[in-house]
């Protein structure tokens, strides 16, 4: 696995220990050459942003959110962290990153019916891209339990529903994960100057790295006030019910020169 970008620093994971993930490079290369996905990871972004005026979902949103949810993955795995995810379905510990990659690769196709409630969409879009893709690496009752999988961690990546394994819950939080200035910008340009377009733009860096005490350290920089909004509110439901509570730390620090700023540090 190539190193992961993670914002303000690089994570290494091929660094920090071995464990089996041809698999994944052989369903990534797969899935940056098919033209059906890449149709989506484009024609997704219609609603979003041209319709609705948000920002991204396309794909770079898609490339940060994967990139970060396998670095995830692999600090989790570091750091000792069970995935049940594939266990529970009898797959091997290499399928743990598969799911992870499909998941965050596919989690925003059904933004091309509507960006409301899109992960219901996702799922049947989602089912019959890996109605083709998987048998192309399992046989039949591997792809079964393989689609389930990743349809789990689709659905629980933006809804009241709680995710049941690790492997969503790291989904779901990598997904909260893209904050970066600029991440916005196309709102902000437009004249929109809500709490979360306002909030993002504060938002510098965000680097992952081991932790002290947890396996996960998220360190996020921030240069106003205004980004809190995007740790607290946004991050931080998203990693409530995750499963991974205990296992990721988070540090917002504004760095902004000024003596009246409000707030210096928060930690989650």
């Amino acid at each position: 696995m190539s190193d992961v970008e993670t914002g303000g620093r690089e994570y290494d994971p091929a660094a920090s220990h071995a464990f089996p993930d041809e698999r994944v490079n052989e369903i990534l290369a797969f899935l940056e050459t098919d033209e059906e996905v890449q149709t989506y990871l484009d024609a997704q972004n219609v609603n979003p942003v041209k319709r609705k005026g948000y920002n991204d979902h396309g794909s770079k949103h898609i490339d940060i959110v994967r990139n970060r949810a396998l670095c995830l993955y692999d600090l989790l795995k570091r750091g000792g962290v069970e995935f049940n995810g594939a266990a529970d379905q009898g797959l091997d510990e290499a399928d743990e990153a598969v799911i992870i990659a499909l998941a965050a690769t596919l989690h925003d196709i059904g933004h091309v019916v509507h960006r409301d409630d899109h992960p219901y969409y996702s799922i049947p879009l989602a089912a019959d891209i890996l109605d083709r893709i998987l048998p192309e690496f399992y046989d039949l009752g591997d792809t079964v339990r393989m689609k389930g999988e990743v349809l789990h961690a689709i659905l629980c990546h933006h809804t009241e529903e709680d995710p049941l394994t690790t492997e969503a819950g790291v989904v779901r939080v990598a997904d909260a994960l893209d904050m970066e200035r600029g991440r916005s910008r196309i709102p902000y340009q437009r004249g929109g100057r809500g709490i979360n377009t306002l909030s993002s733009q504060a938002i510098k860096t965000v680097s992952l790295m081991p932790g002290d005490g947890r396996p996960v350290l998220v360190e996020i920089e921030m240069s106003d006030a205004a980004g809190v909004y995007q740790v607290d509110e946004l991050l931080k439901a998203k990693l409530v019910d995750s499963g991974l509570e205990e296992a990721i730390r988070i540090v917002a620090i504004n760095t902004h020169n000024d003596d009246e700023r409000l707030v210096e540090r928060i930690e989650l």
